[in-house]
C-alpha cells in the first residue's frame, strides 16, 4: 500500500488535474484539423491516469523526462497551459520558445526535461538526469516515462543495467498502450508482459493498471519511496490505452470498435468523478465549476497563443550550445 494517502483533496486534485490534460488534448485535436497547429500531434486521450497517478507523490524537484506524447505530462509538472498551447503553434512564448513544437516540450523551471521525438533516446538521458541527482548529493528521483515499442531499443537493455548496478534514482515506466504507433505488441514479441523484461536485472519490477489512477498512485508511491532511500531504480509497465491514433494522421483501422469501446468503459476520468460522488467528496455544482474553470484556462491558451509572436529568424542560433559565443559558423 502506499505510504502517501489518498485524501479527498487527493481525489479532486486527480479531477481537475485529468479533466485539463483531456480538455487540452481535445482542443488540440480541432486546431490540428483547421491546421493551426502543424507537423506531428500525438495525443494524450485515454491516458490520463499514468500522469496524475505520478504527480500525486513526486515533488517539485523531482524531474520527469518522456517520449513525444508529452502534453499531458508538462500540464501535470505544472508547465502552464499558456506556454504549451503557443508551443504547438509554433510561438516565441512557448515553453521551448516555438522551436520545439508537440514533441519537444521543455521547461528546466518545472524539472520537465522532455519531450523526445527519438524512440527510446530519452531512457539513457532518465538514468543520466538521476545519476546527477545521486553525484549532487540531492534527494531527488527522475521518472523516466516510455512506450511499449521503445523497449525493443538496445538503448533501453543498456540503461536497466547500468541504473540497477549503480543504484540510480530512477523510476522506469513502460506506458504500454498496446501499438507501437499501428504495431500491436502481440506482433512483435513473444513475452506480453513487459515488465518481466526488468527483472533480468533484479531490478524490482511489476505491471501496474493504468486506468486505475489509485493502482497508478500505489505503484509509483512504492517506487518513488525505493529510489529516494538508496535502493536503487524501479521498472513499471502501466498499462493504458489511448483513445486516439497513434498521431493525428493515424485512423488506427488496425484496432476494432469493440476493443476501444472496451476502454471507453474503462475511462480514468469517469472512475474518479463515480468515486468522488460515492465518497461525498463534491456535488455537482463543484464538477460544474471545475469544468468551467478548465474551459476557460484552456480557451485562454488559444488566444495567448494565436496573439503570441513567431521566433524571429535570429533564433535559430539560439539555445544551440551552452557556451556562449561558440564559434559555429551563422552564413
Amino acid at each position: 500500500m502506499s505510504s502517501t494517502p489518498i485524501t479527498k483533496e487527493t481525489y479532486l486534485e486527480w479531477y481537475r488535474s485529468m479533466l485539463l490534460m483531456r480538455k487540452f488534448e481535445e482542443k488540440t485535436g480541432q486546431l490540428y484539423g483547421q491546421q493551426k497547429i502543424r507537423g506531428f500531434c500525438h495525443l494524450y486521450i485515454g491516458q490520463e491516469a499514468v500522469v496524475a497517478g505520478t504527480m500525486s507523490v513526486i515533488k517539485p524537484e523531482d524531474s520527469m523526462i518522456t517520449a513525444y506524447r508529452d502534453h499531458a505530462h508538462a500540464l501535470a509538472k505544472g508547465v502552464s497551459a499558456d506556454a504549451c498551447m503557443a508551443e504547438m503553434f509554433g510561438k516565441i512564448t512557448g515553453c521551448s520558445k516555438g522551436k520545439g513544437g508537440s514533441m519537444h516540450f521543455f521547461s528546466k523551471e518545472h524539472k520537465f526535461m522532455g519531450g523526445h521525438g527519438i524512440v527510446g533516446g530519452q531512457i539513457p538521458l532518465g538514468a543520466g538526469i538521476a545519476f546527477a541527482e545521486k553525484y549532487l548529493g540531492t534527494n531527488n528521483v527522475n521518472i523516466c516515462y516510455m512506450g511499449d515499442g521503445a523497449v525493443r531499443q538496445g538503448a533501453f537493455n543498456e540503461t536497466l543495467n547500468m541504473a540497477m548496478l549503480w543504484k540510480l534514482p530512477v523510476v522506469f515506466v513502460c506506458e504500454n498502450n498496446g501499438y507501437a504507433m499501428g504495431t500491436s505488441v502481440k506482433r512483435t514479441t513473444n513475452m506480453l508482459d513487459i515488465y518481466k523484461m526488468g527483472l533480468g536485472f533484479d531490478m524490482p519490477s511489476a505491471p501496474v493498471d493504468g486506468m486505475d489512477v489509485v493502482a497508478v498512485h500505489n505503484a509509483m508511491d512504492e517506487a518513488v519511496e525505493r529510489a529516494r532511500s538508496g535502493e536503487g531504480p524501479t521498472f513499471l509497465e502501466i498499462r493504458t490505452y489511448r483513445y486516439k491514433g497513434h498521431s493525428m494522421s493515424d485512423p488506427a483501422k488496425y484496432r476494432t470498435k469493440d476493443e476501444l469501446e472496451e476502454y471507453k468503459g474503462k475511462d480514468p476520468i469517469i472512475n474518479v468523478k463515480h468515486a468522488i460522488v460515492e465518497n461525498k467528496y463534491a456535488d455537482e455544482a463543484w464538477f460544474k465549476e471545475v469544468e468551467e474553470e478548465v474551459k476557460k484556462v484552456v480557451d485562454a491558451s488559444v488566444k495567448f497563443a494565436e496573439e503570441s509572436e513567431y521566433p524571429d529568424a535570429s533564433e535559430i542560433y539560439e539555445d544551440v550550445y551552452v557556451q556562449e559565443n561558440y564559434p559555429f559558423i551563422m552564413d
